[in-house]
């Protein structure tokens, strides 16, 4: 599940103890779990890290990038179930990989976590870098879409703009929960295409896009239900308690009590308000 929001609180959670950091050992994590997508190899991998330092971590849509001294960088993609943890794992059975490493004279263990297995690292040289994740591959950052990039983007596809917002070659980060809310902020329905959006639904688009990110990276992602996602320190995130629409089917539309729907789109569930995000309604306030 882990979408842009809580791919960045998961990076600003390891940042300030894992820049600046050498690794000094980088191993699997013994469990029976299904293995994880590793490339090249996990002993390779070690072999080209250990004895480096990580000098940035970023992201990059919704993967955690930890970049090293002499050039590669590790590219985490969590997916559905990954967490990047220092401390107190939800359990020790899913722990995938360590990395061991020193600072100055203290040490600390940095781990990835996968109740699924359905995680990716990758520990790529700049030009493998490039061809992963380059502009080619992704979209721009959905944090810093302009009116042009929208119009750009808008354009592209007759799809749904719901669908047209999954697709990362278009716009990168955004997953099937934000794409939900952003939309009911600005009270456009999931199911217009998106080359029709007039240029006022675009305006209102871009501003629920950052309005939304912004306020769930600050309540540091959303945890569902099912309790997978935890920040760095596993703590729960505190978004899902300000849900408009995602994963509200049935319950009264927080603006005019209608109930919320749920329909599918390419495969993912989407949730809306028939009433607020009506195709024939011009203009909508769910702020």
């Amino acid at each position: 599940m882990p979408e842009l929001p809580e791919v960045e609180t998961m990076v600003r959670g390891i940042r300030q103890a894992v820049a600046g950091s050498l690794i000094v050992g980088y191993e699997a994590c013994p469990n029976t779990c299904r293995p994880l997508t590793v490339r090249p190899t996990l002993d390779r991998q070690a072999a080209l890290c250990v004895g480096h330092t990580i000098v940035s971590v970023r992201r990059r849509a919704k993967r955690v990038l930890l970049e090293l001294d002499h050039g590669w960088t590790f590219v985490i993609e969590p997916r559905m179930t990954g967490l990047m943890l220092l401390a107190d794992p939800p359990d020790v059975g899913h722990l995938r990989v360590v990395w061991q490493l020193r600072h100055g004279g203290e040490s600390r263990s940095l781990w990835f976590w996968d109740r699924r297995g359905l995680g990716t690292i990758s520990l790529l040289n700049p030009a493998g870098l490039e061809r992963a994740i380059g502009p080619h591959k992704l979209g721009p950052d959905a944090l810093e879409l302009t009116a042009d990039h929208w119009r750009e983007i808008c354009g592209r596809t007759a799809r749904p703009i719901k669908v047209a917002l999954l697709d990362q070659k278009l716009v990168a980060g955004i997953g099937n929960l934000y794409a939900s809310e952003m939309l009911f902020r600005a009270g456009i329905s999931p199911l217009t295409s998106a080359c029709r959006l007039t240029a006022s639904q675009r305006d209102r688009l871009q501003a629920a896009c950052s309005e939304v990110l912004l306020e769930a990276i600050r309540y540091e992602g959303s945890t569902l239900s099912d309790g997978t996602y935890r920040n760095a320190l596993n703590q729960s995130g505190g978004y899902q308690n300000a849900h408009r629409v995602y994963d509200r089917e049935g319950e009264p539309c927080p603006v005019c009590e209608t109930p919320v729907v749920r329909i599918v789109q390419a495969q993912r569930a989407t949730f809306y308000c028939p009433c607020c995000q009506s195709r024939t309604r011009r203009r909508a306030s769910q702020k």
